[in-house]
């Protein structure tokens, strides 16, 4: 696998690989989520790729106290590959060459596959609970099957 910056032309692909993967919801709007990546830190945010073909992506950022890790995905037809850990190591190299000491990332809870995934890749679950607040709705995109 060839991980790289994301470019604007992989838009589709790489929705369709969230589609794949299940990671989109009705709250987020997987183009809005894009062109906001693409105002900030849009060097962080690769995709891996295979024979031409997008078949993970990971979306970082780093806010100068902590690394996030957002919308890693691993098409289906390529799990169990090792591809995620790759792309997670490759990120996380990013990040610590930035000077991120940390890297946070939430999960559903009821995803115990990419739990065990985690915790295989030595994350661990912090004594926390995450808060959000949405600051703008967004409304799903008229078509997020690319």
């Amino acid at each position: 696998m060839q991980i790289r910056p994301f470019l604007e032309s992989d838009e589709s692909a790489v929705i369709a690989l969230w589609n794949a993967c299940k990671l989109t919801q009705p709250w987020n709007n997987p183009r809005k989520d894009i062109a906001r990546k693409l105002t900030v830190q849009r060097e962080l945010f690769f995709v891996g790729v295979i024979h031409n073909d997008i078949v993970a992506s990971v979306m970082a950022a780093f806010d100068g106290h902590r690394g996030w890790i957002n919308y890693l995905a691993v098409h289906p037809d390529f799990q169990r590959r090792k591809l995620g850990a790759t792309l997670m190591k490759y990120v996380e190299q990013r990040l610590l060459d930035a000077g991120c000491p940390k890297i946070n990332l939430q999960v559903r809870s009821t995803n115990e596959n990419i739990l065990k995934f985690y915790r295989d890749i030595g994350y661990e679950q912090d004594d926390v609970i995450s808060l959000g607040k949405r600051l703008l709705p967004d409304a799903p995109a008229a078509n997020t099957v690319a």
